[in-house]
């Protein structure tokens, strides 16, 4: 195993996949280990949440890539409602239950984490945005405004636009989805009603054109102790609401104050009265737009290069896998790296394992895209049985919240 001592390794991108990379690249048995990040200072900071199936959740701490004592909130069921106005319930008409076997976390938390737990002795270059990464042979450079510095292997955790990704392969470009997610989150004391909703429950709330998904998050590192509710509302683009869809700087942007009025009132208009109410609930800066792309690359290596989490594939969010993929992404490397002291052959193992699973996930986001946002069904039509049966064609190959994840030999 000198060879791999000897290996010296760069991870762009500190976010949760950029540090799950740099926690794996260090079992895997890295000489060293450089994390290049270009926001400085801490982003743990940030309070959305995370969902993640329970045996997802079981794969994944057993691996060592979660840990049992972060808190958490379990979900047992998720129920789905529709604004009726004979209804009296202001939770809406419920059409459904189904099972929903979730924990939720915040995003902070998770990241501190996987943080505090990189390898001693990990180089973190906080505020040093990589410009441009370059291959010759067998090893890559990567160029920062410092100058350039030579890896054996280069990790791609960047996100969607990527630069491991543009070196790898330029010919890869995100695809606007056509259409965005607004988010938002705030303390669960401002939950109009909280005895009305049941903590252990995930609310889909749909609409002609779209749906609303809320359910309750753990408060993060710098909140208040206690819980947050958690909300995603996904809809047809309105340029009332954003700027122009699939800009790249529209990425998580926050609200304005004509935006938030414009969609308070699209709440009132087509969500039951307790759902409009929670989102009328979140301040201005509690909220943001996240502009929602697809792609997945035709391979996660390419000589001395490694693909990562958002970096190598992005789905929907529809999927409730995106951080689960990414954790799953790092547990793979590291049975790679562990498994050989040959790089390349390591390479090559990741790539076998992780690239289809990029394919299905970008697959069945685009087709749950389709049938719960851009072509939805008549929802007050459904009851019990025919939802069950819509969801499962819209879900076809049983992978969402994630596919199971592979063991070491």
């Amino acid at each position: 195993m000198d060879k791999q001592r000897e290996r010296r390794v760069a991870v762009v991108g500190g976010s949760i996949a950029g540090c799950a990379a740099a926690l794996a690249a260090g079992r895997g048995g890295a000489g060293s280990v450089t994390l290049y990040e270009r926001a400085p200072g801490l982003l743990g900071e940030r309070g959305m949440g995370i969902a993640l199936h329970d045996a997802r959740y079981a794969e994944l701490e057993a691996a060592g890539y979660l840990d049992a004592a972060m808190p958490w909130v379990q979900l047992d069921h998720r129920h789905w409602y529709v604004r009726d106005a004979a209804c009296p319930d202001p939770l809406g008409r419920r059409i459904a239950a189904m099972g929903f076997p979730f924990r939720t976390y915040n995003w902070g938390s998770l990241w501190h984490e996987l943080r505090d737990r990189m390898p001693a002795g990990t180089e973190i270059r906080s505020g040093t945005p990589v410009t441009k990464v370059t291959r010759d042979g067998r090893r890559a450079a990567v160029r920062t405004s410092a100058g350039a510095e030579e890896f054996d292997l280069v990790v791609g955790a960047d996100g969607h636009r990527s630069v491991v990704r543009a070196a790898a392969f330029a010919e890869v470009e995100p695809r606007f989805a056509g259409y965005p997610a607004w988010r938002g989150a705030f303390p669960v004391e401002r939950l109009p009603d909280p005895e009305r909703w049941p903590a252990d429950e995930c609310a889909y709330v749909v609409f002609p054109g779209g749906h609303l998904i809320v359910y309750r998050i753990p408060a993060g590192p710098a909140d208040p102790p206690g819980r947050r509710v958690n909300w995603v509302l996904y809809t047809a683009p309105s340029t009332d609401l954003t700027r122009t869809p699939g800009d790249p700087d529209a990425h998580d942007d926050t609200l304005d104050d004509a935006q938030r009025e414009r969609l308070a009132r699209f709440a009132d208009a087509l969500l039951p009265p307790y759902w409009a109410t929670l989102l009328k609930a979140t301040a201005r800066e509690e909220l943001a737009v996240q502009t929602l792309y697809d792609f997945t690359a035709p391979r996660y290596t390419s000589g001395p290069l490694l693909l990562l989490g958002d970096a190598a594939t992005v789905a929907r969010p529809h999927t409730g896998a995106g951080a689960v993929k990414a954790l799953q992404d790092a547990s793979a490397l590291e049975r790679a790296l562990s498994g050989t002291a040959d790089l390349g052959a390591a390479l090559g193992a990741y790539d076998d394992e992780r690239t289809p699973t990029g394919r299905t996930l970008v697959d069945l986001g685009r087709r749950l895209g389709d049938a719960l946002v851009t072509r939805t069904p008549d929802w007050p039509a459904l009851d019990q049985r025919g939802l069950e049966e819509w969801w499962q064609r819209a879900d076809g190959s049983g992978a969402f919240g994630g596919g199971r994840l592979r063991t070491r030999p």
